[in-house]
């Protein structure tokens, strides 16, 4: 049933890429959109757990409490990622990948607008974490099928032998992202704590519905990638047959499996590095403005690394650039947590550089790319949301309340977190190194095709 594969010529033998075509263009300005409308969302509330949501929704409780409380919620966001990876996977495998991001981009906007209308604690009791919790899996369910259908269309149109770069533009989008939402907050928490307090913060919410539409007028003029209008033909035509896209991953589980453990490094390094790094400073006296002002800096640099990560693994190979990030984060985390304990604004921001642009990016902008290539046309789009959205749920999603949680246990002590991320990106090498991923040449073949050879 598989066509068997041609060797694949050496990346050096290919021919120099042509210029981008206006389709080419439109679809990597289409996939970063999403992407970017991912991240402001889950870094917004990133940082909004570790400074607003426990004064605002958990203000009765002790101050850790209400700390692991705000932090439950963020990992909540994360449950039906899974979910939604599974069903928009499976729309945009069957019916095309723009109607799955047209209809993600819609409901994250729809989602993390509602969180910034949510009354206070003091003001409905316990209704307003119940409704937080809510509009937060909910805004998980459409993240979920975000980044796997956004990923297959831009990577499906790059140029053969620059898929890296192409597909790194999508976290330059979350760099983008990540200065907005740390943007949006260092100024609004420059005014009167009062206002932010009770509307400021909400701001950036409301903002994600003009994001959304921004992202709907991108994305409805994008077009199918010829691989995938080519197989659509196929099945049209009975040349072969329709099959289930989870059936299909579950039938070649190896790289299913590889690409959840491949992902849970870089899942948890912005989250570890910045969030929870967020509430460590702020625990410590650091005003949060700092951590805020220093989450912009790093936004900034991820708009330039993420490309120049993506293109280095055109050159060198994805499995070298992403391990080499694993290597580097395990590391780095525990000076980066030094400079954080010194309260120096400058120190600190180099510890966020250090902590994260270094070795999270080199993860970031090279993952993605990395897992479209782990799978056929026919099952990528499933095949990469269960890699990222579980990933990303078992590593990042629990990530922050984890630290939070082995910090209360070593009285203040940092160790444990350090211990917590060597061990998760000796995980990430080992699985990277074992992965089978498709070689980016014109003549590469099917990758189950190459599995089996």
């Amino acid at each position: 049933m598989q066509p068997t594969s041609q060797p694949a010529a050496p990346l050096e033998a290919a021919a120099p890429p042509a210029k981008l075509t206006s389709t080419q263009k439109r679809t990597i300005a289409g996939g970063s959109i999403g992407t970017l409308m991912e991240y402001f969302d889950y870094y917004l509330y990133g940082l909004a757990s570790a400074a607003v949501f426990p004064a605002v929704f958990f203000s009765q409780d002790s101050v850790f409490i209400a700390q692991l409380s705000s932090f439950a919620t963020f990992a909540v966001g994360f449950l039906l990622r899974p979910v939604g990876g599974l069903v928009f996977g499976y729309i945009g495998d069957r019916y095309g990948r723009k109607l799955t991001l047209l209809i993600t981009v819609i409901g994250m906007g729809l989602t993390t607008a509602a969180i910034g209308l949510i009354p206070s604690d003091a003001q409905i009791g316990l209704v307003a974490p119940v409704l937080l919790v809510i509009a937060r899996m909910f805004q998980g369910l459409f993240v979920g099928g975000e980044m796997g259908g956004a990923a297959t269309m831009v990577v499906e149109h790059a140029p053969v032998g620059r898929r890296g770069l192409y597909g790194a533009f999508l976290i330059s989008g979350a760099g983008i992202a990540n200065v907005a939402s740390a943007g949006m907050m260092a100024g609004l928490g420059a005014g009167p704590e009062s206002f932010f307090m009770t509307w400021g913060w909400r701001l950036p919410f409301l903002f994600a519905l003009v994001l959304a539409i921004v992202a709907v007028f991108l994305r409805r003029h994008l077009e199918e990638s010829e691989e995938f209008t080519q197989h659509s033909r196929d099945v049209a035509d009975k040349k072969v047959a329709a099959t289930s896209p989870l059936r299909e991953v579950v039938r070649h589980p190896k790289n299913a499996i590889l690409g959840i453990l491949i992902g849970l490094p870089q899942s948890i390094a912005g989250y570890v590095v910045l969030t929870f790094g967020l509430a460590f400073m702020v625990a410590g006296g650091v005003p949060a403005q700092v951590g805020f002002i220093g989450t912009m800096i790093v936004g900034a640099l991820q708009i330039v690394m993420a490309p120049a990560y993506g293109a280095l693994s055109d050159r060198v190979g994805r499995k070298q650039v992403y391990i080499a990030g694993c290597i580097g984060f395990a590391l780095l985390v525990w000076p980066a947590f030094a400079l954080y304990g010194t309260h120096v604004p400058g120190l600190i921001w180099l510890g966020m550089i250090i902590g994260f642009v270094i070795p999270g990016i080199a993860m970031q902008g090279t993952l993605q790319t990395m897992l479209t290539e782990m799978f056929d046309v026919e099952q990528r789009t499933t095949g990469v949301n269960i890699g990222y959205q579980l990933s990303n749920t078992l590593g990042g999603g629990l990530a922050p309340l984890i630290a939070t949680a082995l910090v209360g246990w070593a009285s203040g002590s940092i160790w444990p977190v350090i211990v917590y991320v060597v061990v998760i990106c000796a995980v990430g090498a080992i699985a990277t190194a074992t992965a089978t991923i498709r070689p980016d040449t014109a003549d590469a073949g099917r990758l189950n095709a190459l599995q089996g050879s």
